[in-house]
This record gives structure tokens, sequence and C-alpha cells, in this order.
């Protein structure tokens, strides 16, 4: 097959076939939140039993996808997707089913391996199915959009099946859709392998998993606890093992990783674009959603919907990227994008606790168009400088920066807005009510439910106050932390091509 053949008909089917666990997959990020009080109630579910089946998911899933995209590689993205169908689909059976705590968080770790398999195998088939470079940018355009959508439909979709059903459905919902994909995918998809791969690096894998795992928990603990010595080891260890795994794909004789992609500009700066795009969505995420339930008193349901309307922009980001893109250096269109989602911040940095849902939701929508957009040029950047053959790991390591950026999203921003809302409430408030005020905006929310209407109406006020100065302040800092991306990825990747560089053998398809 050669670089400037064109897809057909039968591949843009198969583009929709691949949506399906793309959107699942996705999807599964964010399903859970509405479920957990009937889990928790059904199951008898602990404090700490809840955090790790929130977590389990997301730390399987980041630290298996290395491995995953390495090993679709060499036995064949169409059958490592199908086995991950069958994989997830059986753990979504067994999450819906479970009769406690620990089978739950079983099966959402299958489900985290399950996603590790799908998720490279999507990005590496768009690769391989679309060589001409514009057809391929609408395809990953498409890819960009699916993935944002079923983040943000999950919350919606979780709250409508709990109206109607038991806390199993927002799981049994993804058993129909891989039954469907394992029955169009063998018609549709077609089959790439790396001819000369070589032998699996389990060492690698090895490396690789100790890396990752042991920093994003590292993260997630500092972001929800605080600084302590355990979360730092970790961080401290999974770098070590991260040199380790570096140092091994230098000296292997098949890498799980080809090191050379890194020296491509289009790649490297993509990558870095890519994951501060990640850091800035996510970080943003966290405070909006507790704006809108906590300070605007919206039911979770509710709020979920009114999420949704940002979606009017963010439809119209990746197509318009994409065409953009067409005629003009992707560099600046990277960077134009850069400073809309820093808009979007600005617009944030005026939310008041008064003020209408027309501001964040604005906000939020003119971020969200912006980071898409980034994101769509910048996958295809990635998967478009690095030849057929490594997609699959390519795209691997693309999503593995994408779970680094998001758990930094938590705890960089985060971080920083705990400090402003702690420096924002006052220092002489009587202890009864200085405490659960400084524990943050959900603990003063739930303290005053149990106090005298005129003590609960000074804590929530002035949680609410401080909470919405803790947001404008975290608004500052990315509209600051975006301008400077700007710049910074412009001059980057002006003058770069999303072209494989050193020219390599064209990826044959398997038979």
């Amino acid at each position: 097959m050669g670089t400037t053949e064109r897809a057909g008909r039968k591949e843009w089917i198969a583009l929709g076939v691949l949506a399906l666990p793309l959107l699942l997959v996705s999807m599964d990020v964010s399903v859970l939140y509405f479920a957990v009080p009937f889990i928790s109630a059904d199951l008898g579910v602990s404090a700490t039993e809840q955090l790790w089946i929130f977590d389990i998911y997301g730390f399987v899933l980041a630290g298996l996808l290395i491995t995953m995209g390495s090993l679709g590689d060499r036995i064949g993205r169409r059958r490592l997707l199908l086995f991950g169908a069958v994989g997830f689909g059986v753990a979504s059976v067994a999450a819906a089913y479970a009769q406690n705590p620990e089978q739950l968080i079983a099966a959402r770790a299958l489900l985290g391996i399950g996603g590790a398999t799908l998720m490279p195998s999507t990005l590496a088939l768009i690769r391989n199915m679309f060589h001409d470079a514009k057809q391929r940018q609408q395809a990953i355009a498409f890819w960009s959009a699916v993935m944002m959508g079923g983040i943000t439909l999950g919350p919606v979709l979780g709250g409508f099946l709990l109206e109607h059903f038991w806390w199993g459905s927002v799981f049994l919902i993804n058993t129909p859709a891989m039954v469907l994909l394992l029955v169009l995918a063998p018609v549709l998809l077609p089959e790439f392998k790396t001819p000369a791969a070589g032998r699996f690096d389990l060492l690698g894998s090895v490396l690789s998993l100790a890396a990752v795992l042991p920093v994003i928990w590292g993260i997630k603990e500092i972001a929800a606890h605080g600084a302590s010595v355990l979360p730092v080891v970790a961080i401290a260890g999974g770098l070590v093992f991260g040199v380790l795994f570096v140092q091994r794909q230098r000296t292997a004789v098949h890498p799980m990783v080809d090191l050379s992609m890194f020296r491509n500009r289009a790649f490297s700066g993509s990558l870095a674009a890519n994951t501060i795009g990640t850091l800035a969505l996510v970080g943003n995420a966290v405070f909006l959603t507790q704006y809108l339930q906590l300070v605007h008193g919206l039911s979770p349901l509710k709020a979920a919907l009114w999420s949704l309307a940002p979606s009017v922009l963010v439809g119209g980001a990746a197509p318009l990227a994409t065409a953009l893109a067409g005629k003009l250096d992707r560099a600046y269109v990277i960077g134009g994008a850069f400073v809309l989602a820093a808009s979007g911040y600005g617009v944030l940095t005026q939310v008041h606790v008064d003020s209408s849902l027309a501001v964040p939701l604005a906000g939020a929508g003119l971020l969200a168009a912006g980071l898409v957009m980034v994101m769509t040029l910048v996958t295809e950047a990635i998967v478009g400088s690095v030849a057929p053959e490594r997609a699959g790991s390519a795209s691997a390591v693309m999503e593995t920066c994408s779970e680094f950026g998001g758990a930094l999203g938590i705890a960089i921003l985060g971080s920083i807005g705990t400090a402003a809302y702690r420096a924002d409430v006052p220092s002489n408030l009587p202890p009864a009510i200085a405490t659960p005020i400084r524990d943050g905006l959900p603990a003063a929310t739930a303290a005053a439910g149990h106090l005298p209407a005129q003590l609960a109406d000074t804590v929530l006020t002035t949680a609410r106050h401080a909470f919405t100065h803790s947001m404008n302040v975290v608004a500052l800092v990315g509209t600051l932390l975006l301008l400077a991306t700007a710049i910074t990825t412009t001059l980057t990747l002006r003058g770069t091509t999303p072209t494989p560089t050193p020219e390599q053998p064209e990826l044959t398809p398997a038979a």
C-alpha cells in the first residue's frame, strides 16, 4: 500500500467502528461519578475502597499503555483490539454483578487492562488506514471529537441510567458495543503488524509498569492528601525505574519504544503540547464541577447537563483545526488554539459567587474548544511523524503522557487552588466553623447541614467566596501557562511537518 493512496468508503466505515471502543473507554473514566453512592449503599464500600474503585482503572490503564502499544505492533493491531474487546466486555459484566467491593475493584482493574489494549490500537489503525495526510487529519479530528464526547457524556449517561436502572447498568452498556465490535471489526478493519518487530521485551514491559504506576499514584496522593513520605518515595522510585526503562530501550535489540522518535521536533514538541493541554483541561474540570454543584447548588445530573453547553463551541473545534492546518503552518494554528484556550481561562478569572452560569460555561467552552484544536493537531503530528510500523508504540507514549498530564493538572492546579482557598479564609473565625471551612468547600457544605441556620449560612458564604477566589487564581495561572505554551510551541513546531524522519519502509498489511 503506497503512502499516497487515498482511503475509500470501507476505511471511513471502519473509522466509525473504531469509535465504539474509543467512546466507551473514554466514558468509563467519568461514568462512575453518580454511581458511587448507590454502590456504597449496596456493597458497603469504605472510603478507601471507594477511592480504589475510582482510581484502579486509570492506574492500570496508564501503566499498561506502552506495553500494549508495543504488543500490538508485534501481534497485530486488529488482533489486540479484538482481545481487548473480549476482555472489556467480560470485565464489564463482572463489574455490573460484583457482590462485594473487592470483586468490583478487581473488575475495574480488568477494565483498565482492556482499555489499555483498545486505546493505542484505535489510533494506530487510523495511521495504517489513512495514508493521505489530509484524510488522516480528518480521521484524527473525528477521533479527538469522539474521545472528548465520551468524557463529557459519561456523567450524563450515568445519571440517566441510575434514574431508571440499578448501578450495574453503567457497566453493562459496554457489553453490547463490544459484541458489535467483535462482529464488525474482522470484516471492516484491516490487520497490520510490524514485520521485523522481534521478540517482545518482557523486561522493558516490567520496567515501564514500575516507572508509570508509582509516579501517577504518588502525584494523585499528593493532590488528594498533601505531601507525605510515601508518595514522594513512590515518585522518586518511579523516576529511577523510568531511567532504567530508557536505558533498556537504548540497549535492547528490539526495544518497545524507538527513542529516535524523540529527535523529531514534530513528535517531541507535539507530545509536550498534548501533555500541557491535558493538564489545563483536567485541572479546570475539577474546579468547574465543584463550582456548579457546591456554589450554584445544582444537582449532579443538572450540573452534568449544564456542562454539555460548552459542546456547542467544542463541536466545531476539531474540523476547524484541520481546515486551518491545511492553509497555514500548523505551528501557528496550534499556537493560536492555545491563545483561544487561554482566553477561556481569562473569562474564568472573572467568575464570582453570584455570576450567571453563562460566564463559567463560556469560559469552559473557549478553553475546551482551544484545547480540542490543539489535541487534534498534535495527535495527527505525533502519529504522522513516525513510520506506520511504530504507530502503536507512538500512540501509547502519547496516551501515557496524557495520563501524566491529567494527574499533574489535578496535583499542580489543585494545590495552587487549595493554597489560594486557605489564604482567603479569614483568620478570626470561631473554631467551630473555621475547621470545616479550611478543610475545603465539600467539607464546609457537609458541615453546614448539621449547623444552626445562621452559622450554616456563614460557613457556606465564607467557603463559597474562598473557593471562587481560588478558582480565579487557578484560572490566572492557567492563562499564563497557556500563553507561555502558545509561544514555545509555535517556536518549536514552526516549519515542521508530520512525516517520518528518517523515512522507513512502509508497513504492509498482515494477511
